[in-house]
């Protein structure tokens, strides 16, 4: 596992390697292409110069994204919260946009694992996203997701409030720093979960681990073998093992600075208004994008770059 882990890690710094020499020779080709004093080339000219523009911000950006993690992948878990079948819509609706993201953006994208709602949506859903600087990207994302509609569950057609809350997660391997006892689990399966129908699983395929000494337990069923359910689920634990132990670190030096705060839910991090105006706000970094409907497809750069550039001190 550790060695397969260490050849992806390889393969995406040859790849980054390779993008940055692909670039250099584009660079060049298009600086031979000027010197030649061609008016019928300016526009292809101009084209390729603001794609090189472009290309070369969004490369110095991941330079910057220098998180012991920021490179590897991601896993992130989305869950309603107050606000009934509105917030499990809200879930849902939050659940495409990361997709559309991902889609846009190049990562792999799986599902392994969903609750459904009762009458719609989610109540919680799991997403492994894979592929370079995906934690990096997506770290801005983990907090409080607000919405403002008129529901579209309410007879009345009244406007509501839904929150969901977004976890982010690195995707961590079982190292020095995490290390899993068998002893420490206890393992069970059951039968997945379904909305009924040919799809419903005859055989207890889905899987739910405890780690006994903290009390941490993580599901998988979205698979239809127990063996990939068990290794998605134990990708979780490690993952949520990793957190624990970092919340810890964090707890502990702000009490020794007199800070000590508890982790909790906090306030919202970013409104996303439908009614009675559009807009998309950060209340982090006080960024806001009209285009509501952009943002839902998965147009999230500006906003994640917006956050990224503020914890960086770094104004845009």
């Amino acid at each position: 596992m550790r060695a397969k882990g260490v050849m992806k890690q390889l393969s995406a710094l040859s790849d980054e390697i390779q993008g940055w020499q692909d670039l250099q020779k584009r660079v060049q080709d298009t600086l031979e292409l000027s010197q030649l004093a061609d008016e019928s080339l300016r526009e292809e000219l101009d084209f390729e110069a603001d794609a090189l523009e472009k290309e070369i911000d969004r490369l110095e950006f991941n330079l910057m994204l220098s998180g012991k993690y920021d490179r590897g992948d991601a896993l992130l878990a989305i869950h309603a919260g107050a606000g009934g079948t509105d917030s499990q819509d809200w879930a849902e609706m939050l659940l495409r946009m990361y997709l559309r993201w991902c889609e846009k953006s190049g990562y792999d994208a799986d599902i392994i694992d969903m609750t459904p709602g009762e009458e719609a949506g989610v109540k919680s859903v799991t997403i492994a996203v894979d592929g370079l600087f995906a934690f990096g990207y997506l770290r801005p994302e983990k907090g409080v997701h607000r919405l403002v509609r008129l529901s579209p569950f309410d007879s009345n057609h009244r406007r509501h409030t839904s929150f969901a809350f977004v976890e982010v997660l690195p995707q961590v391997e079982e190292d020095d720093e995490i290390m899993i006892n068998s002893s420490d689990l206890r393992i069970d399966t059951y039968r997945s979960a379904g909305a009924g129908g040919q799809n419903v699983q005859k055989n207890d395929t889905a899987v739910r681990i405890t780690h006994v000494p903290t009390g941490i337990v993580v599901t998988c069923q979205n698979e239809r073998s127990q063996v990939q359910n068990r290794e998605n689920a134990m990708r979780v634990l490690r993952a949520r093992l990793l957190e624990k132990k970092q919340e810890e670190h964090q707890e502990q030096m702000a009490e020794l600075r007199g800070e000590y705060t508890k982790a909790e839910w906090g306030s919202q991090i970013r409104s996303y208004v439908l009614h009675p105006y559009q807009m998309v706000k950060d209340h982090r970094t006080n960024y806001e994008v009209g285009n509501v409907q952009a943002v839902l497809d998965g147009d999230l750069d500006e906003l994640m770059e917006a956050f990224l550039r503020f914890m960086m001190g770094e104004k845009k």
